[in-house]
């Protein structure tokens, strides 16, 4: 951009794989090449037609601040352009010189014939010239009249590679600083030379003359008519500090070029501006709602900073128009937070966003998932957002709807309410049998619905089975010891619990009733069945014995004989034992299975006598603890019970009787009551 001329700009374009030189008035409406000088340095003519021949511009700015580069401008002399180049079809860097435009890149001349540094003096009224510092000199070159006369003088008895010329500061201050080097060995050289004796005097009024701005003949650029002053060629006085470029500036009528094409349109073969592929003119902002107004476009606007007034303007302003009524588009529904998640009892905060429609005639419905709904009759009564609290855990499906009378737009998120995991407790069998399937079933508190993830690890294996369900199947195909871990994954809590297995090949299951006088001392906790478990196996001294005891009153327990594994095997190899795995193992005989058991009870009842002595450390006189037959489970048992046996208490006198106790066995192989603990 050429300093304080508004619009006027200079660049260098490639087309068809050559770089040329435009020039432009009014900001890049408009694009030119430049007009070669007429006569080169001698005089003669140059036969330079457009748009086949031009003058193309080097636009290299200095990195050296003290150089001025291949085109150097001034504020404070108003329309001149130095700059180095070639004429030619396309910007060469070979047979190169220097040119200068007096009139603001209208008309130019040739000054030099190789390149040149330029500096301007006292804001314009003169220019000094030296050769590039790749060839050292002791000369420089002093013009007065814009170029047109250049008077030679030395500066230095020894040729000088001049780095740089600073011009001191300050509109009294006429010294000029040369530094650079007589050779590349030698040091800095500086020649300081003050120019003072060249101004006789201060210009008064008849040393100025008017210019006015053009763009090739054009006066009115970017919108005005600018008149400025300038010292005439070729008088020698110096420029007062209250020195004014510009005389005056003077609006002009609008007319076609003063406008360029709006956003989204493009400039045709016919000069007119029409829709660029791209873009649809009908697409209204989404700002734009029902009442407001916005500025509907005519393909044009006036180029920035231009100044024109009246005449075209109306016409290729943008119109204002009322926006239209528009269904809606672009619903989002979020949560404040952006979590799809919640805990349970919160609340959570709903945003509906509307890109377009008639947010103020649009009705906004939402509905929570969970059997509540909301409706608004304005979008901007969502502003703040809708607090909802959820009253139970899940995966809850949150729908908006956004309706007006042209349309509707739904969207959907899925939110998930979590409710912390306080407790887990594994439900598994103490002892299955081998190659059958069994359930296995894990319980979590407290008992709302919620998104719960469970981690399986069964048996040997190192990867867990993962699941959304709180049970499942599997299958021991080995016998011996296993243990089932289970991971429950909820919120941001993880808990755990582990049970160990007993996998047989076959056992016996036996059900044990209590006297309801132990059940006066039952506080129904894992701690106190794990001890009436313990005392059981060891008071029958085998280790092939487990006893589970179950939760709640009357107290009951579970009695599972295990074979030892030489037997297992043995017993394997026969067919009538390879049917016991799938019936009862009770000998048929009456009397050979009674003597049997009442021996075995007598040893579980002396147990139980030393562990209630034990547990609670104090005598508790004239309770009866009775073995009774569990009539609930009468009918799903094989054996009856000898009514003629009973249980009788003398003085109060604590007795343990083997012949009070009834153990029979379950219809089947390894089934087992399972109940879950409170």
């Amino acid at each position: 951009m050429i300093d304080r001329i508004k619009g006027m700009l200079i660049a260098n374009k490639r087309q068809d794989n050559q770089v040329k030189t435009y020039i432009t008035y009014n900001k890049g409406r408009d694009w030119r090449l430049l007009q070669a000088p007429a006569t080169d340095l001698d005089g003669n003519d140059i036969h330079c037609i457009l748009p086949f021949c031009s003058l193309h511009l080097q636009l290299q700015m200095s990195e050296n601040p003290y150089l001025s580069g291949t085109i150097s401008t001034k504020s404070s002399a108003p329309g001149i352009i130095m700059a180095t180049g070639n004429i030619g079809a396309e910007l060469s860097y070979n047979n190169v010189g220097m040119f200068i435009s007096s009139d603001a890149g209208n008309s130019w001349r040739q000054i030099f014939e190789e390149e040149h540094n330029v500096w301007f003096l006292d804001k314009g009224g003169a220019l000094v010239a030296v050769k590039q510092p790749s060839v050292p000199t002791r000369h420089l070159w002093v013009s007065f009249d814009e170029g047109r006369q250049w008077t030679q003088h030395s500066f230095s008895s020894v040729p000088l590679f001049v780095d740089g010329v600073l011009v001191e500061a300050g509109a009294e201050n006429q010294i000029m600083t040369f530094f650079g080097h007589f050779s590349h060995r030698s040091e800095w050289q500086l020649i300081k030379i003050d120019y003072k004796s060249i101004f006789t005097r201060k210009c008064t009024e008849e040393d100025y003359q008017t210019w006015h701005l053009h763009n090739q003949g054009e006066p009115c650029v970017m919108g005005q008519k600018q008149i400025y002053m300038k010292r005439r060629p070729g008088n020698y006085c110096m420029l007062g500090k209250d020195y004014s470029r510009i005389l005056s500036a003077e609006s002009c009528i609008c007319r076609a070029h003063d406008f360029e094409c709006d956003y989204g349109y493009e400039r045709r073969g016919d000069g007119n501006c029409r829709p660029a592929f791209w873009f649809n003119p009908s697409t209204l902002s989404t700002s734009c709602s029902q009442g407001q107004n916005y500025l509907n476009s005519t393909g044009y606007r006036k180029v920035v900073l231009n100044n024109c007034t009246k005449g075209v303007k109306e016409m290729y302003t943008a119109r204002k128009q009322q926006c239209p009524n528009r269904p809606p588009k672009g619903l989002l529904l979020t949560t404040k937070d952006g979590k799809l998640t919640a805990n349970l009892g919160i609340n959570v905060t709903f945003l509906v966003h509307l890109d377009e429609g008639d947010s103020l005639r649009t009705n906004i419905q939402l509905d929570f998932g969970d059997g509540t709904a909301v409706s608004y009759s304005n979008l901007s009564w969502t502003e703040e957002g809708i607090k909802h609290v959820y009253k139970s855990a899940g995966i809850f499906r949150v729908t908006a709807l956004a309706e007006n009378m042209l349309g509707y737009d739904t969207t959907t998120l899925f939110l998930h309410v979590t409710c912390p995991v306080e407790h887990i407790q594994l439900l598994a069998p103490f002892v299955v049998i081998r190659n059958k399937e069994v359930n296995i079933t894990a319980v979590v508190l407290p008992t709302h619905s919620r998104t719960v993830t469970y981690f399986w690890w069964l048996g040997n294996n190192t990867e867990p089975v993962i699941t959304l369900d709180g049970s499942i199947s599997y299958t021991f195909p080995n016998e011996g010891m296993h243990t089932i871990t289970v991971q429950v994954a909820a919120a941001n809590a993880i808990l755990q619990d582990t049970k160990t297995i007993a996998v047989k090949e076959f056992f016996k299951s036996l059900l044990l009733s209590f006297s309801p006088n132990l059940d006066e001392f039952n506080p129904d906790i894992p701690e106190w069945r794990q001890d009436v478990g313990r005392v059981i196996k060891k008071a029958l001294l085998q280790e092939q014995l487990l006893v589970a005891v179950f939760p709640g009153v009357p107290t009951a327990a579970e009695l599972f004989l295990l074979p030892h594994k030489n037997k297992s095997e043995d017993k394997k190899k026969s067919e009538e034992d390879q049917m016991a795995r799938f019936s009862p193992l009770v000998d048929s005989n009456p009397r050979h299975n009674s003597s049997a058991m009442l021996m075995l009870l007598s040893v579980v009842f002396l147990g139980l006598a030393v562990f209630l002595i034990y547990k609670f450390k104090r005598k508790i006189p004239w309770i009866n603890i009775y073995a009774e037959v569990n009539q609930e489970k009468e009918q799903e048992m094989i054996g009856s019970v000898d009514s003629s046996k009973t249980c009788s208490t003398e003085n109060n006198e604590l007795l343990i009787k083997p012949a009070c106790l009834s153990i029979q066995p379950l219809d089947s192989i390894g089934q087992w009551e399972q109940r879950q603990q409170p």
